[in-house]
């Protein structure tokens, strides 16, 4: 009997974030919650994407995409910020997009 945990494909098929990116998002999600930004959040993954989506208002389109990829080097972890739809940042380490996220939100206070 194999555990789910101990099949290979099922370890390598999906790209995810870890405790502590997740931990940092959400931290940071729950200051804009706590000021009456966000209103929902949704969470996709993928074999070379994870995303997480915030929203302002739970029928609209996410004002927010933050992305952990793999696509365009194998070996290194790209992170990535949408705004609105409109401009994408890229960066090596969550805490740089997370910096650059705060100073947007604090923009729309």
């Amino acid at each position: 009997m194999l555990s789910v945990s101990s099949d290979k494909r099922f370890n390598n098929s999906k790209l995810f974030f870890s405790k502590y990116e997740l931990q940092k998002i959400l931290s940071c999600y729950s200051i804009g919650v706590s000021r009456g930004s966000w209103k929902d959040y949704a969470i996709n993954f993928n074999k070379n994407e994870a995303n997480f989506y915030m929203y302002k208002h739970a029928s609209a389109s996410p004002y927010f995409i933050l992305t952990k990829s793999n696509k365009i080097n194998k070996n290194k972890i790209l992170f990535k910020l949408q705004i609105n739809n409109a401009k994408k940042n890229i960066f090596s380490h969550i805490d740089d997009l997370l910096i650059i996220l705060k100073r947007n939100q604090f923009k729309i206070f």
